[in-house]
């Protein structure tokens, strides 16, 4: 992993991005080369390579936004033809615009076609071989564990699904009267072991990963692992860099003051609430169709009666109470027997608001609270006091992530699907409180960006 501005990058992942970058620059140079293989070209070198450039930029950005170099992914969630057509249909749109309505960089319709087939055909082929390689032990960093319980269990089976293991587990050492839960790697017993398996099987990290606190660890083993050049970490900094989370299990109190994150300040409030307002105007630019659309289907299914729009409390920045607006995709009477969390299958929600909830389309009047400050573009999802208030009672440091302002969207609502119940509200808060640690403006962008695959693919919507 490699961290860039406090987020993780997975080092495989951008390794494969910048090889992608570099086909998509090269498919433009030599689709011109190909278009002019008889003719002279009616451009110069340096046309070219900034052509190049764009090309390479506009294609790239749109895979990101797809979903195409996200390390969670996995087999059932990839579908790689679907993924790259859909993402060459928008970055060729994107092109159109910028090639065509900007005269200064205008190149021709042929050498666009050229340049998009070579681009398709070769992301084809090196993904394929990506995949093919991608499993190899050297692209996965070593891990030993320090404990065989359920938290080492857990640990060992966090990245099953996912298209890339970052890691792999080549075994756990076994404290004294610890119960044992794991199987399927070596198991050590001694402390003795420990430095003579490490350089046997060349281990880069050892994980902390004990069930009970108070189990006394080999210490003096350790620092001679330390000492050999082996990084030894505990739950809390692993499941951070590999799973961008910060784990509850494993959290304390004083961790929140010591960790190295939750950093604000006046410049960072002055950054991230310019990045809003442009971000909630450009939004608003481009979106004002959809909402007009949105408000004429609501008007005739309810003909006429009730209302478009609908507000709702909200626990905003510091527990402060705000109101949201939303496009209305339930029924007037959704609520009459009390609040509710949404489910999947609401028969509460209406025809037109089955769509726009799938889109998110009922989440664009939320653009009015970002632009007075209620909210953010990017933050955890605003929720209604009454669930706040339950699971404040329930969930350990729940309010924690209203030490930012709330989101239209957020690395909760990229990262898990919409959440129904106390378990989703846990699973979701470790992603919040990852956010809420690590904020900065490239993380806002690699959200902003990512926030196009959960609109096309309808991710978490119910």
């Amino acid at each position: 992993m490699i961290r860039i501005f406090r987020h993780y990058i997975s080092g495989v992942y951008l390794g494969l991005f910048l090889l992608e970058y570099a086909l998509f620059f090269l498919s433009m140079r030599y689709g011109h080369d190909f278009r002019f293989m008889y003719t002279d070209s009616w451009y110069s070198d340096e046309y070219v390579g900034l052509s190049s450039i764009i090309f390479a930029t506009v294609l790239s950005l749109s895979n990101i936004g797809i979903g195409l170099y996200r390390r969670s992914i996995s087999w059932n969630d990839y579908k790689l033809l679907s993924r790259v057509g859909i993402s060459f249909t928008v970055a060729a749109i994107a092109l159109i615009i910028v090639y065509y309505a900007i005269p200064a960089f205008t190149i021709a319709r042929s050498v666009l076609v050229y340049a998009l087939a070579f681009s398709f055909v070769g992301m084809l082929a090196l993904r394929y071989l990506f995949y093919r390689y991608v499993k190899v032990n050297k692209l996965q960093k070593k891990i030993l564990v320090i404990g065989a319980g359920q938290k080492a269990k857990k640990l060992i089976n966090s990245n099953d699904h996912y298209l890339h293991k970052g890691f792999q587990v080549c075994g756990c050492m076994a404290l004294e009267g610890a119960d044992k839960a794991v199987d399927g790697v070596d198991i050590l017993t001694q402390p003795s072991e420990l430095l003579p398996f490490v350089r046997e099987t060349g281990v880069d990290e050892i994980v902390v990963a004990i069930d009970d606190r108070r189990s006394r660890l080999p210490m003096d083993e350790l620092l001679d692992c330390k000492v050999y050049g082996v990084d030894v970490v505990d739950l809390l900094t692993f499941y951070e860099r590999e799973k961008a989370i910060i784990d509850l299990e494993n959290l304390y109190p004083s961790w929140f003051i010591f960790s190295d994150g939750f950093a604000g300040g006046d410049f960072r409030a002055m950054q991230k609430r310019l990045v809003d307002i442009l971000a909630s105007l450009f939004l608003l630019a481009v979106s004002w169709p959809f909402m007009l659309a949105v408000a004429i289907a609501i008007m005739l299914e309810s003909r006429f009666k009730g209302p478009i729009l609908y507000r709702q409390t909200r626990v905003g920045e510091l527990n402060e109470n705000f109101e949201v607006m939303k496009f209305r995709s339930m029924r007037t009477d959704a609520e009459m027997n009390g609040a509710r969390m949404a489910s999947e299958n609401d028969d509460r929600v209406t025809k037109v608001g089955a769509v726009i909830r799938k889109y998110r389309l009922d989440e664009l009047p939320q653009i009015w609270n970002v632009l007075r400050g209620d909210m953010s573009f990017v933050g955890p999802r605003p929720e209604r006091p009454q669930f706040v208030d339950q699971f404040a009672e329930s969930i350990p440091y729940y309010r924690k992530r209203h030490r930012v302002k709330p989101g239209i969207t957020g690395w909760a609502q990229l990262c898990y699907p919409y959440g129904a119940n106390e378990y989703d509200a846990i699973q979701k808060l470790q992603y919040d409180l990852y956010y809420v640690k690590n904020y900065s403006l490239f993380l806002d962008l690699i959200i902003i960006i990512h926030t196009v695959e959960v609109i096309l693919w309808g991710k978490g919507a119910r």
